[in-house]
């Protein structure tokens, strides 16, 4: 048994603030053309998608740097939801799932934002503290989770007050990840009700030196042996 992860790439759907905008056209079809075709023109960090170490680092790898194998994961799953507005996500949400013999190659957060998926207020979600970054990197641990950015995003149209004095600035969690090479997903989504340790499938867009790509992220609900 499989659930798909993923947003469908749509115009006009979600983007970080400054990433190019998504447009699906129709450049060819049946009854004119003969065929189907589709035109996509978007960003490489769109929808549900995970970003290479080069998305922040300087001298980090790219997707193709990791060998196709690695893109399949063994989860675990925390339910932190409901969640405040640009709530900070501390260390005690996640200190249990990493407190395993086998900690779980990445850590899939639910905090129920994906609900706000295309409107103003998915800016305005929660992010890890970056103390949490810490505990991941030293468990050797990514994240992957159902906001668009593990971090506090930029919301100049936020209806919500001002943020507070002590979100991070930039981007630490990201940093301190893929500094590591572990690995972040984001802008995921049906995550309610995952088991607690499953196996998290999300092959990129095999992009020509990419900092990041969509992902068709899939989790295997079959139980693990």
């Amino acid at each position: 048994m499989y659930r798909d992860l993923s947003h469908p790439i749509e115009s006009g759907m979600q983007t970080f603030p400054g990433d190019p905008p998504v447009n699906v056209s129709q450049a060819a079809t049946v009854p004119e053309d003969g065929v189907e075709v589709k035109e996509l023109c978007c960003g490489s960090h769109t929808g549900t998608h995970i970003d290479a170490p080069c998305h922040t680092e300087p001298d980090g790898d790219a997707l193709e740097d990791r060998p196709v194998g690695e893109y399949v994961f063994d989860a675990r799953f925390v339910d932190v939801a409901p969640c405040e507005p640009r709530e900070r996500i501390d260390s005690e949400a996640i200190v249990d799932a990493l407190a395993v013999e086998d900690p779980p190659e990445v850590l899939v957060i639910r905090t129920g934002y994906d609900a706000h998926w295309n409107s103003d207020a998915y800016r305005d979600h929660p992010y890890l503290a970056p103390e949490v970054a810490s505990r991941l990197r030293a468990a050797g641990c990514g994240v992957a989770i159902d906001t668009l950015n593990p971090d506090p995003t930029p919301s100049p149209s936020s209806t919500e007050p001002s943020p507070a004095d002590d979100e991070p600035d930039g981007v630490p969690v990201h940093r301190e990840l893929l500094g590591r090479d572990l690995p972040i997903l984001e802008n995921l989504t049906a995550l309610e009700g995952l088991p607690d340790r499953f196996t998290l499938y999300a092959f990129p867009l095999p992009l020509r030196a990419g900092d990041g790509a969509p992902v068709r992220a899939v989790a295997a609900l079959e139980e693990r042996s």
